[in-house]
């Protein structure tokens, strides 16, 4: 205790570096714990979810989010492959992760859905994910797109996942093809004058052989990553520790022989 009390008493400076240091590792470490443990909640909430019966989009004409929010949907009815759009910039699901910058990036596929027996309306399906050409970015990957009546099944979303974009993002060009960052569901059911189901169907099953990836990450994906960033600022905050005690200790001793 004498020798603690001496340390904090005659380095001061140290002290407080000591402290600051060991108070960020910490914070840090627990922050990282944190998401972690969100994630992990997620994950089981969304599990609990998909195992219960799937809703039948077809039983009635409106729906909610809150209704429809990780639960497993059925929907009949057909593609408007028309009025499909491009989500650029998006990495490949399922891939392992790798450096910065060194994933494959391509496309996420959104097509409406008309639903069967509901002449105007419709729900936005993410299809799946198809990769970019490198060379030519309007050059877009070929896939199959089944014709006439079909019942797909799939995970009901807000909306695809969003990533930065510069002014419109690309969205409301006049192209044949449309290529843009996000998808905006509020602007969609005003330019097609359609009744639109107000959350995103995220197809599932690999049956249709289309030429899309579907292995969509898991809500728990990155929870190791978060350990170890946690491990990293603890492992910080002990050193911050160890070396004020070390250094503090020879002083200490360098002092004493004189």
């Amino acid at each position: 205790m004498n020798i603690l009390s001496s340390l904090l008493r005659n380095r001061i400076i140290p002290t407080i570096a000591m402290v600051v240091v060991m108070s960020i590792g910490i914070g840090a470490g627990l922050w990282q714990m944190s998401r972690a443990a969100g994630k992990i909640e997620k994950a089981e909430k969304l599990a609990s979810q998909i195992a219960l019966p799937p809703l039948d989009l077809n039983t009635k004409p409106q729906w909610t989010l809150a209704e429809a929010d990780n639960r497993r949907l059925v929907v009949e009815g057909a593609f408007l492959v028309d009025q499909a759009i491009w989500l650029d910039n998006r990495p490949q699901p399922g891939a392992p992760a790798t450096k910065a910058g060194s994933g494959q990036s391509g496309f996420y596929v959104l097509m409406p859905f008309r639903l069967a027996g509901m002449e105007n309306t419709v729900i936005w399906v993410q299809r799946g994910w198809g990769p970019r050409n490198r060379e030519d970015r309007l050059a877009l990957p070929p896939i199959n797109t089944p014709s006439g009546a079909l019942r797909i099944e799939g995970v009901g979303i807000a909306q695809p996942d969003r990533v930065f974009e510069l002014g419109d993002g690309g969205a409301g060009g006049n192209s044949p093809v449309r290529i843009q960052q996000n998808l905006d569901l509020t602007k969609e059911a005003e330019r097609h004058r359609w009744q639109q189901i107000p959350f995103v169907l995220k197809q599932i099953g690999d049956a249709e052989n289309d030429g899309l990836m579907r292995n969509w990450t898991a809500a728990a994906s990155g929870v190791e990553r978060h350990y170890a960033y946690a491990f990293q600022w603890f492992a910080l905050a002990l050193s911050a520790f160890l070396f004020w005690l070390i250094h503090g200790l020879l002083r200490i001793r360098q002092t004493t022989k004189r």
